[in-house]
């Protein structure tokens, strides 16, 4: 109904006589208490879904389902009597030339650390590797020269090929893998130096791209006193030249 005012008021209203300033403030309070419930109970169903609620599982496809996917996308019959186990053997293939990731330094070093007043240079010379380029996943392969000068503390000769591994062993780019031997030796050895050479073959600029044949590439990496001084850089050089 529309009073005088022209405004809408309700039979209930006109017919309940105005409220009194005690009832006023209950009804305040009344209308907080039933806020305050209400806020609980969105809280306790907000808690219970958390903690009910978990992020669905990321499904991984499996590893010889995608082989065989690429082979189709190949133009491949993956069926064929020549391809059938071929996604077993590619999954074991890749597995094994990236078993570096499962490896780490202390481990393949273990306890082969010497306390020893050795103060000339250390250098295993003509490390074979075989690493992939992380860019096309294809094969680089070459010899690695490693040297250090030692401050009061040796590792056994066969660690340093082992060193190489772990990091040859894994997607990689030959400057990035140069670097990563030299540190990690730096690290387990705190000597007073450490120098690596790696000369490699890349198939990626060999059987694609370019195709240049008889292209190799070195890198080198230098720490401590093979950096800062250049007698100890020279005759890091001079022995690897007799390689």
């Amino acid at each position: 109904r529309t009073g005088s005012s022209g405004t809408y008021t309700s039979l209930r209203e006109q017919s309940l006589p105005p409220a009194s300033p005690t009832q006023v403030a209950l009804g305040i309070a009344r209308g907080s208490k039933v806020t305050m419930a209400r806020d609980k109970m969105k809280s306790a169903s907000l808690h219970s879904f958390h903690e009910t609620h978990t992020e669905p599982t990321t499904v991984r496809i499996p590893f010889q389902t995608l082989v065989h996917e690429i082979l189709e996308q190949l133009g491949e019959d993956p069926n064929r009597e020549g391809l059938r186990q071929t996604p077993a053997r590619v999954e074991a293939s890749l597995k094994w030339l990236t078993r570096g990731y499962g490896m780490n330094v202390d481990e393949v070093i273990g306890d082969a650390l010497f306390e020893e007043e050795h103060e000339s240079m250390i250098c295993v010379r003509d490390i074979e590797i075989y690493s992939m380029c992380e860019h096309h996943m294809l094969p680089f392969f070459g010899r690695a020269h490693v040297a250090y000068l030692p401050n009061g503390r040796i590792v056994g000769l066969s660690k340093i090929p082992r060193v190489v591994e772990v990091f040859a062993r894994r997607l990689q780019v030959q400057e990035r893998l140069t670097d990563q031997i030299a540190d990690a030796l730096m690290d387990v050895l705190s000597p007073h130096g450490v120098g690596v050479v790696i000369e490699a073959y890349h198939l990626c600029m060999m059987m694609r791209g370019v195709e240049k044949q008889g292209s190799s590439t070195i890198t080198s990496a230098v720490r401590g006193s093979f950096r800062t001084d250049p007698r100890t850089r020279d005759e890091f050089m001079q022995l690897i030249r007799r390689a």
